[in-house]
């Protein structure tokens, strides 16, 4: 009974976890990155819908890449497809900040793995299938695993936070 009271106050806690700087810290490192992968992805996306190659200065590929049939999933751009999953982890960044609400921050650093294995899957699928790289869509999986790194170090902290939150109360 006490245990489960307990946890019931811990979870109803949600701002505990805020009030640590370095917790804040992970929180706008999310919201940092997050944008970019967007803003890259974005990019990508009105480019497919004018029917446009963007332009690659350091590496050659983006019109293998871009125009592949791995570039669409089901008639969809996979460009988009990353935007909407970046949009996703910004708005879920924004209301964790104005709720407090633990669990979404923990969904929404859970979700970072998908990002990270859809693009690892491209990254592969542009080196060792296609055979070219794009510049645009390598930056998309340098933030994507930033923003995994950092959602794996958000759910660390939180299940230590957690623990540490429990041992104090018994």
């Amino acid at each position: 009974m006490m245990n489960s009271n307990l946890n019931s106050t811990i979870s109803s806690n949600h701002s505990g976890f805020w009030v640590h700087r370095r917790h804040r810290r992970l929180v706008f490192a999310l919201l940092a990155f997050a944008p970019l992968g967007f803003l890259d992805a974005s990019y990508l996306t009105i480019e497919h819908f004018l029917n446009r190659v963007p332009p690659c200065s350091l590496v050659h590929g983006c019109e293998l890449v871009t125009t592949s049939s791995y570039s669409l999933i089901f008639g969809i751009p996979t460009a988009l497809l990353g935007a909407l999953y970046y949009l996703a982890i910004i708005l879920a960044l924004v209301y964790y900040l104005d709720t407090k609400q633990t669990n979404i921050l923990r969904v929404a650093a859970a979700a970072t793995a998908i990002g990270f294995l859809f693009s690892l899957y491209l990254v592969y699928l542009q080196l060792f299938v296609l055979n070219a790289i794009c510049l645009y869509c390598m930056i998309s999986a340098l933030s994507s695993t930033i923003l995994f790194i950092l959602g794996m170090v958000v759910l660390r902290s939180h299940r230590s936070y957690t623990r540490k939150q429990l041992t104090a109360n018994n």
